[in-house]
């Protein structure tokens, strides 16, 4: 016969003893607590999608003049950083390797993209040579990593992510150079990659949030699945016992 105490450390541990009479002491099967959560990436690509299209553009030329910084750094660190990077954690807990790795990093990214803008709108840092070298070396480092994203979706055959993924990835690449390079109109074509990419991650993150919202495919969502494709198939059941991972379901 079990005590009191033992009964109280084995609940502790997370067991759960049979009540079908079958002896004092035996166990069931472990407790399984299940914590559903919305799918992490529509605010990270949403995110993303923002404050990439307002850097973006002014990193084509369409807008901005010296005072720039002053506007841009509040959007980039908050609406691109903050959410964007407080979804990558999210993304964690739904076990999707991918978008932890993309939204975490370009979360970090944008945060620390605002705080450079805001020392240049103080008058903390200069901008000039040595700035744009630094920011050539940063996008090196973000294109192979996006790079390896990319990588990442296709095997997932998350076709619209891909494309987001890609579309970034070359961006950065273009973008490196520019900076490197001093190059205005490389800089330029780097910003209007940044704009397609910004579109593609706006289109799949309203697909994402109208299937969520209606329970079925609405916008094709261009991933492998027939059911994520056709509007009106549900691409998405309940989640279920798997075989290793009970009352898991991983990914978005």
């Amino acid at each position: 016969m079990s005590t009191i105490h033992e009964r109280r450390e084995r609940a502790s541990a997370g067991v759960s003893f049979a009540d079908d009479g079958a002896g004092d002491g035996e166990f069931a099967r472990p407790r399984v607590v299940l914590s559903p959560i919305a799918a992490p990436s529509v605010l990270g690509l949403f995110g993303f999608a923002g404050a990439t299209f307002i850097v973006a553009a002014n990193l084509a030329g369409w807008y901005g003049n010296a005072s720039s910084p002053g506007y841009l750094f509040p959007f980039a660190m908050f609406f691109g950083g903050l959410a964007q990077f407080t979804a990558g954690m999210w993304a964690y807990k739904a076990r999707d390797a991918v978008a932890t790795a993309m939204h975490g990093m370009w979360g970090s990214f944008w945060l620390g993209y605002g705080l450079l803008n805001l020392l240049v709108a103080t008058k903390t840092l200069a901008t000039g040579t040595t700035m744009d070298h630094a920011l050539g070396f940063w996008f090196i480092a973000l294109c192979a990593i996006t790079a390896s994203g990319t990588l990442g979706a296709l095997v997932e055959l998350n076709f619209g992510v891909v494309a987001v993924l890609g579309t970034l990835a070359t961006g950065s690449g273009l973008a490196a150079v520019g900076f490197l390079d001093g190059s205005a109109h490389v800089q330029h074509w780097a910003g209007w990659v940044f704009v397609i990419s910004a579109f593609l991650a706006w289109y799949v993150a309203t697909a994402m949030m109208l299937k969520a919202a209606a329970g079925r495919t609405i916008l094709p969502l261009f991933k492998g699945s027939a059911d994520a494709n056709i509007p009106g198939r549900t691409p998405t059941r309940a989640i279920q016992l798997e075989w290793g991972e009970p009352g898991v379901k991983m990914g978005q």
